[in-house]
């Protein structure tokens, strides 16, 4: 792939990134490059990622990134509890 086929990265698609990391971390998702692999603690460190982002770029954001930060947060945050529970229950 040629350097200037890549889209330009900006603030909405570095968090979709870094949720998408969460969900492939709770084998939510399929990773393309390696087998999904249930791994809580990298699922966790990728929502720590997001909660930085979202302290550090405070004011920094338009209206529809603070939302998306938001909402991301909050399923990430559901979806990490809910993997732990059924963990848990086996």
């Amino acid at each position: 792939m040629a350097q200037n086929d890549l889209k330009k990265i900006d603030l909405t698609t570095f968090f979709l990134s870094i949720a998408s990391t969460v969900y492939m971390r709770l084998g939510m998702l399929d990773n393309p490059h390696e087998a999904s692999e249930l791994d809580l603690d990298l699922a966790r460190q990728s929502i720590d990622l997001l909660e930085l982002l979202q302290e550090k770029t405070q004011a920094n954001r338009t209206e529809e990134e603070d939302q998306l930060i938001q909402q991301l947060l909050f399923e990430t945050r559901m979806k990490f509890i809910e993997k732990e529970r059924e963990i848990k229950s086996i």
